[in-house]
């Protein structure tokens, strides 16, 4: 059973974006999927919480969590099969064990904090909250954004995570992330 929440080895780079709501996350990953014709793993979360909000009137609860790991791994895995260099990871387990910790006071599944610690990855980008905060169905804490962004860069610290810190507007985002990539991918 917790094969689905396993990476499956790949001979490619990968790169994920990670940080607190609505702080570019997504643009930035469909910006590095078009620069280097590459893929990119969409946060399989958003779909299924809408999807969730949509038909239920409800939002995430802990029982939603082991769905939305396996639903981003088995996107993860087959979309890293189609990369060929590089694979642009839109979040991964480890930050759903954030959100885990920081909604349900400090709970997370054991299985879902497995795989989000033995799963690896070549960088992190966390993604700062200097851009305005975008209000949509399923965004909630927009006064929590200094907190959460504090949550995020101390959890990638405590696991030891090669991360870089993107800061600005779009494209300086964009500059900064692909230097980094390109540093990974000419070694």
């Amino acid at each position: 059973m917790e094969e689905k929440f396993k990476q499956q080895p790949a001979n490619i780079i990968k790169v994920v974006m990670f940080g607190p709501e609505s702080t570019g996350k997504t643009t930035l990953s469909e910006q590095l999927a078009r620069h280097y014709n590459s893929v990119w793993v969409p946060e399989y979360a958003r779909e299924y919480l809408q999807d969730k909000w949509n038909n239920e009137r409800k939002t995430c609860e802990p029982k939603d969590l082991l769905p939305i790991a396996e639903g981003q791994m088995r996107l993860e895995n087959e979309l890293a099969k189609k990369a060929t260099d590089l694979l642009i990871c839109d979040t991964d387990l480890l930050e759903t064990k954030v959100y885990s910790e920081a909604y349900y006071l400090g709970y997370c599944d054991p299985v879902l904090e497995k795989y989000a610690l033995e799963n690896q990855y070549d960088l992190y980008f966390l993604t700062y909250i200097d851009i305005p905060w975008e209000k949509d169905d399923l965004r909630d804490k927009p006064d929590e954004r200094e907190r959460m962004f504090q949550y995020f860069k101390d959890t990638l610290e405590k696991y030891d995570r090669k991360f870089v810190i993107l800061k600005g507007d779009k494209k300086t985002r964009l500059k900064t992330a692909v230097e980094h990539i390109d540093n990974l991918l000419n070694k």
